[in-house]
């Protein structure tokens, strides 16, 4: 803990107290939310619990109704998941106290969409084959249109900091993975092209740290699973493959803090739905195992609760 003797002014202290560093505040458990999606094929409300101190895996209070190929964002109180379904339905997750509610519906209905965002916004991809775009403001639980991808999306993935979103778009027609990308500056609600994945993503997912995105390609452009990872550096926009998941998978979900992040492989090729996690460490580029889901799963979302920089 710094020493915080002597004076300080208001600002200052409200900037310690937000970083759990001013005398007598204790920071909440690092959590990930992780909506399984499909259990052994079929829609379900199923919804875990990972504390990444000690890699633990437990079940959390289930969604409001079945959720399958849907997406979610969130801040350091509450995660936004988009159940998909075909359906605008919409859930709040508060972590403190586990508490499911209702969240402002999306604005049409899609699946297979992809979100991220700060601590003030969640940008929503809406998929489907289409370029719609939602934008949740947390206070409030606004929602309101966002700039629209270049392209269509379907089936992509996301990840960014505080200032940035970066949207892998998947298949931008038809069923053909593309590795187009777009970054989206929160701010000014602006969409430009970013740095292309090094070969063509569909069904991938993506998390990350204020540094950089780690974004697990899915299919490649011939329609086979891969397990190759990128790495999308923020301040240069820099791509570059990052190691390999432990399987080569697709339609998984991903979560992370500062350090780790952790990614639910979903549908491995070979296999189908599996529990398997890894475990990326940012700082090494390492992937280990992870803990288990609950329940053989896929098209799943997640969101987090404390990654400094990013939604804290």
């Amino acid at each position: 803990m710094p020493n915080y003797s002597g004076s300080w002014n208001l600002v200052q202290q409200m900037q310690a107290v937000a970083a759990f560093n001013w005398p007598g505040t204790v920071a909440p458990s690092t959590i990930a939310i992780f909506a399984l999606g499909s259990v052994s094929c079929t829609p379900s409300t199923t919804r875990n619990k990972y504390t990444y101190s000690g890699c633990v895996n437990a079940a959390a209070t289930a969604s409001s109704a079945t959720s399958n190929a849907g997406s979610a964002a969130g801040n350091s109180v509450a995660g936004i998941f988009t159940l998909g379904n075909s359906t605008t339905t919409r859930n709040k997750y508060t972590y403190s106290g586990c508490v499911n509610a209702s969240a402002t519906a999306a604005s049409c209905t899609r699946l297979f969409g992809a979100a991220t965002g700060n601590s003030t916004v969640g940008i929503f991809a809406l998929g489907g084959a289409s370029p719609y775009r939602d934008k949740y403001t947390y206070s409030g639980c606004v929602v309101t249109s966002a700039t629209n991808s270049s392209p269509n999306s379907c089936r992509g993935a996301a990840a960014g900091n505080s200032t940035v979103g970066i949207f892998a778009l998947g298949a931008t027609s038809g069923t053909t993975p593309s590795n187009v990308r777009n970054k989206y500056t929160y701010a000014s609600n602006v969409n430009c092209g970013a740095t292309a994945s090094d070969r063509g993503s569909r069904g991938g997912f993506a998390t990350g740290n204020s540094t950089v995105g780690i974004f697990a390609i899915g299919q490649n452009g011939c329609l086979v699973r891969c397990c190759t990872l990128n790495k999308y550096q923020y301040s240069n926009d820099t791509n570059t493959v990052a190691g390999s998941l432990t399987a080569a998978s697709i339609a998984g979900s991903a979560a992370g803090n500062s350090c780790v992040g952790i990614f639910a492989l979903g549908c491995i090729s070979g296999v189908g739905p599996s529990t398997t996690r890894n475990k990326y460490t940012y700082a090494s580029n390492v992937v280990t195992t992870a803990g288990s889901a609950s329940a053989l799963s896929a098209f799943g979302a997640a969101a987090s609760n404390g990654t400094t920089g990013v939604n804290v």
